[in-house]
């Protein structure tokens, strides 16, 4: 039987990329649409960071379903 071609620790890094990734996603989606919006470097900055938060919370929200829904 063929086992798995990852080891832990490699599947370890690559969720924390994957999370660390998806935070970034939401982040510099506010950001850019601060951009788009006209917004001032201040302005933009304050978007990205709110971005940041909001995908963390996206993030926990999601990882909570998704522990929920895992075979026991």
């Amino acid at each position: 039987m063929v086992g798995p071609s990852t080891t832990p620790a490699e599947r370890d890094a690559a969720r924390t990329r994957m999370k660390v990734g998806f935070v970034a996603l939401v982040a510099g989606s506010g950001g850019l649409v601060a951009v788009r919006a006209g917004a001032t470097p201040v302005q933009l900055v304050g978007a990205v960071v709110a971005g940041a938060l909001v995908g963390g919370v996206l993030l926990w929200l999601i990882l909570g379903v998704l522990g929920d829904l895992r075979p026991q």
